[in-house]
């Protein structure tokens, strides 16, 4: 069996990364290529419920994620990581398991996901009920060398296109 590819869309809270996932994952099934989204708000709760999104939680919350990408992969299907992962630690670990991996950073500034907040994430924070949100209260580690760069502001059709070209390039697709 051939083993899928692996496509880690990160950036802040905000930031416009469960839009694109759910561009990319459309315009990939449209094409033939089955594809899974690993979002991390819905897979916590199953892993994590009740987070408290301290460090060692999210330790074992990504390394989980990882790992359930990782298996998905090796069994043909191809994989959407939708999350945050505020370390590159947690990014390069995924990398280092899954050969054919892509990581996509959305970048946008911290005004305008502030702006957005439709999980109210921020206000959250702002009141004092969240102390850990990444970008805003923590470091949030972009990546060093993405394979793609998109701006969380442009249309999700056309970001799309451009991760769909980026895994033609490298032949993934």
């Amino acid at each position: 069996m051939k083993a899928g590819f692996a496509v880690w869309i990160t950036g802040i809270p905000a930031s416009g990364k469960s839009t694109l996932a759910r561009s990319l994952v459309n315009r990939l099934r449209s094409l033939g290529v089955p594809t899974v989204v690993l979002e991390s708000d819905e897979l916590r709760k199953i892993l994590t419920p009740g987070s408290i999104y301290d460090t060692e939680e999210r330790d074992h919350f990504y390394n989980l994620m990882v790992l359930i990408g990782e298996l998905i992969v090796r069994s043909g299907v191809n994989v959407i990581f939708d999350a945050t992962a505020h370390k590159r630690s947690y990014r390069d670990h995924a990398r280092s398991l899954i050969k054919k991996f892509g990581e996509v950073y959305v970048q946008c500034p911290l005004d305008v996901c502030v702006k957005r907040d439709p999980k109210g994430i921020y206000r959250q924070a702002a009141s004092g009920k969240s102390t850990t949100v990444p970008g805003f209260q923590i470091p949030y580690e972009p990546p060093v060398e993405p394979d793609i760069t998109i701006d969380g502001q442009s249309p999700p059709e056309s970001a799309a296109d451009t991760v769909i070209e980026r895994l033609k390039y490298l032949r993934y697709i």
